[in-house]
């Protein structure tokens, strides 16, 4: 799982489209890092650009990490002095 934090206050108004159904829409893109920065982000988050956008300025509109929920299997020890 990837968790990413958004600013929302960073996304052009002009980008911002209206679907059929009426609800707001914006087109982002998700990159891995090459490597992790100082907070652990693994991700970016960016405005998506079109073809014709490729050689403007990349708006950058969040990050995050990956996390993993998975708990590590149970490992008993290995003392034989246990009573049981």
């Amino acid at each position: 799982m990837i968790t990413i934090s958004l600013n929302l206050s960073k996304i052009p108004k002009e980008k911002i489209t209206t679907g059929k159904d009426g609800c707001k829409y914006v087109n982002i893109t998700l990159n891995e890092r090459k490597a992790p920065d100082k907070f652990g982000n693994t991700h970016f988050v960016a405005m998506y650009k079109t073809k014709e956008e490729r050689n403007e300025q990349t708006v950058y509109i969040g990050s995050g990490k990956t996390v993993d929920f998975r708990q590590p299997t149970f490992q008993p020890a290995e003392d034989d002095s246990l009573p049981f």
